[in-house]
């Protein structure tokens, strides 16, 4: 692996790994999108986005595209959403499982939007700016593509409220010193500066929402928390030789023991582009 690359999650640049690595990553995806919090977190907001039927909006980093696809099925029929990624590999395996909804499937730069000014009605953005070079120049993009009185939801998380019950003190913070950078990206905490982003950027009517998830499981904390998850290669960890079997092992013990637990803040922002 580039150096360069050690310094991003594989999420960053999903085309650029191996095939088997790609594969795992779009595994693990749509295994979040069924996971019980992350649905929380979509509940939410939907609640705060409020789609409707007949907007036109923009899913920018779709993934797989399971929520342009529940997002179209709201604005429909007259409706349409365009579903954006930057890897390609992802938006042919989310056009492998369109359902037949008014989606729209595109590759593209978040930072650099191939759509018209005032094109879109509304922006859902889950999960994607932590990855990104600027945020805020996505950000400026979202707003731009984005009508007067429309709405951008920016769903993120806040990787620096992660923490762990159960397991030795301190080892946790070990561990997380050598992945951060890697299993959490190096921007750890922007799920808590999108509300000052917005801010920024003179939209109004901002809500700030956060929706602390709760993994009371190792099994359930796998799904969302790379560093807990034993089906990770140990080639992909940045730990000295040692630290993750020793780490796995006592997740694996408290999860025996019934005291693992693992908590993470993710951040539900929307604003209103001003006219």
């Amino acid at each position: 692996m580039e150096p360069a690359q050690k310094e991003r999650t594989p999420f960053a640049d999903i085309d650029g790994l191996p095939a088997t690595m790609s594969a795992m990553v779009l595994d693990a995806l749509t295994e979040m999108g069924r996971h019980p919090e992350i649905r929380r977190v979509r509940r939410t907001a939907f609640d705060a986005l409020r789609p409707h039927p007949g907007q036109r909006l923009l899913d920018a980093g779709s993934g797989a595209g399971d929520v342009s696809r529940r997002l179209a099925a709201t604005v429909s029929p007259s409706g349409e959403v365009i579903a954006l990624d930057h890897s390609a590999s992802i938006t042919a395996a989310a056009v492998a499982r369109h359902d037949g909804s008014n989606v729209r499937y595109l590759t593209g730069d978040v930072e650099a939007l191939d759509l018209p000014s005032a094109s879109v009605d509304g922006v859902w953005c889950e999960r994607v700016l932590q990855h990104v070079g600027s945020a805020d120049r996505a950000i400026a993009e979202m707003i731009r593509v984005t009508r007067p009185g429309g709405r951008l939801c920016l769903i993120d998380t806040d990787w620096s409220s992660l923490a762990f019950d159960g397991m030795p003190s301190g080892l946790g913070e070990v561990v997380m010193a050598h992945v951060r950078g890697h299993f959490t990206p190096k921007q750890h905490d922007m799920g808590r500066t999108l509300r000052r982003r917005l801010v920024a950027n003179g939209l109004a009517n901002i809500t700030a929402t956060p929706v602390t998830c709760v993994f009371a499981s190792p099994d359930s904390a796998a799904v969302v928390l790379p560093m807990v998850n034993p089906r990770v290669p140990e080639e992909s960890w940045q730990t000295p030789p040692g630290l993750r079997d020793e780490w796995l092992a006592c997740v694996e013990a408290a999860g025996a023991s019934g005291t693992f637990l693992a908590v993470l803040t993710i951040w539900v922002v929307v604003g209103t582009v001003p006219s």
